[in-house]
């Protein structure tokens, strides 16, 4: 299978609060609306994000402990300073990591991690883990 798109769906009782929350947040612009179902894009059109309301038949309102939502963003800093002056408190401080990256982490409404971070170059003990 080849892919076009990609995007997880999170069925929750907060399809209002996170829509709100990723368009105040994070410049989400919504492309489906059906109340129930919301589909928000971010960013790029192949960033996509949705949230549905449980219905029968369908599936139950989900527990995302464990789940994180990586986002790749060109200035890191420039986010964590965004953030953080909005009030958000970061669960992962804003540190860089030997695997390749600087980051930091907070929580979506529904406890979803939002790892938010910059690539940069890996240490020569992450290197030799990538793949072409």
């Amino acid at each position: 299978m080849i892919a076009n798109t990609w995007s997880p769906c999170i069925a929750t009782e907060k399809v209002e609060e996170s829509r709100d929350f990723y368009i105040k947040n994070f410049g989400a612009k919504v492309t489906v609306d059906c109340g129930w179902y919301m589909n928000l894009q971010i960013g790029k059109q192949t960033s996509e994000l949705q949230f549905m309301a449980p219905r029968e038949p369908g599936p139950p309102a989900c527990n995302p402990s464990g789940l994180t939502y990586n986002f790749c963003v060109e200035d890191v800093d420039t986010e964590y300073d965004r953030l953080t002056a909005i009030g958000f408190t970061p669960i992962m401080p804003l540190e860089d990591h030997p695997w390749g990256d600087r980051g930091f982490a907070i929580l979506d409404p529904n406890g979803v991690t939002l790892y938010i971070y910059s690539e940069r170059e890996p240490s020569d003990k992450f290197r030799q883990c990538y793949k072409d």
